[in-house]
């Protein structure tokens, strides 16, 4: 099959699947490394692909920041939009929204993220954020929740960053 034809199905199939979640297409980077090979299914996310990642696209790992930084989140495989309004009794296939953990890591698949500190939500389909600092050092972890706020397996990165004084 020709790369032409290739891009087409790629592209009619994600307006598609956009369409009928009704989200907006998330924004991608040409520079962004190739996704880890998928692994499997946790049972309590069925419908969910266990394919994909979670990354920071700023700061990188190991980065000397200032005390007010700009955040910037990342994802593969994984259509990033706002959590429906009111009740959600299904979660949407290959759909989640980021939660940023502060001095904290990642939370096993299926739990519910807590809607307190150290989390911070994005049910709006955000994937950016200005936040401010202590200066130090600082463990930062990006993860993926459903439409239920639960953790999807393998959708957590973790990195380092030293805030400046």
């Amino acid at each position: 099959m020709s790369s032409r034809v290739v891009l087409s199905l790629v592209t009619a199939t994600f307006a598609l699947a956009v369409t009928a979640c009704g989200g907006s297409a998330p924004s991608t980077s040409e520079s962004q490394p190739p996704a880890p090979a998928a692994s499997t299914t946790d049972a309590s996310h069925e419908g969910h692909s266990a394919g994909g990642r979670v990354y920071f696209v700023q700061p990188k790992d190991g980065a000397t920041i200032k005390p007010l930084t700009t955040l910037e989140f990342g994802s593969d495989q994984l259509t990033i939009a706002a959590v429906p309004q009111g009740e959600v009794k299904e979660v949407r296939a290959g759909t989640g929204h980021y939660h940023l953990g502060i001095d904290t890591d990642c939370l096993p698949a299926g739990t519910v993220i807590p809607k307190a500190d150290p989390w911070i939500h994005f049910g709006t389909g955000k994937s950016t954020i200005d936040q401010s600092f202590t200066p130090g050092r600082h463990k930062l972890s990006l993860q993926a929740g459903d439409d239920q706020h639960r953790t999807i397996d393998g959708l957590c990165e973790t990195i380092t960053v030293n805030v400046a004084e």
